[in-house]
């Protein structure tokens, strides 16, 4: 997408914002799911979305989900496969739940399992403890 050379310096928040245009907030919490007040946070610079996050988003505005990780960070190279960093997220946070000794899961997962299966179990224990581990 052309546009991006548009985004010059802009950090990703005020690339966000631009690309929301006259859309109010109200309505890409309602459209995505996100809080107003994490959007308008990243907007403004002080958290930084993540790639599921950018995934929407870019979906939302019509805008190529590889610029915004790039942008975001999140991808180095041209072409590189954004599933990456996701799977490295979700590793961290299935880890932290795994470590976490106030919340035990029954029966400890023997073999590898898929980035998804962990995902859900990540999102059982972010609804459980009230912690937010994935963006």
């Amino acid at each position: 997408m052309d546009e991006q050379n548009d985004w010059g310096d802009e950090q990703i928040g005020q690339t966000l914002k631009r690309l929301r245009g006259d859309t109010s907030i109200r309505a890409v919490q309602r459209l995505t799911g996100v809080s107003n007040a994490y959007l308008s946070q990243i907007e403004k610079g002080t958290r930084h979305p993540g790639p599921r996050l950018l995934r929407r988003l870019a979906s939302l505005y019509g805008v190529s989900v590889h610029d915004l990780l790039r942008k975001a960070g999140y991808l180095e190279r041209e072409g590189e496969e954004p599933g990456a960093d996701e799977e490295t997220e979700v590793e961290r946070a299935y880890q932290y739940v795994l470590s976490d000794p106030v919340f035990r899961v029954g029966t400890r997962p023997r073999g590898p399992l898929s980035t998804e299966s962990k995902r859900f179990i990540v999102e059982l224990y972010e609804r459980y403890s009230g912690k937010r581990l994935l963006q």
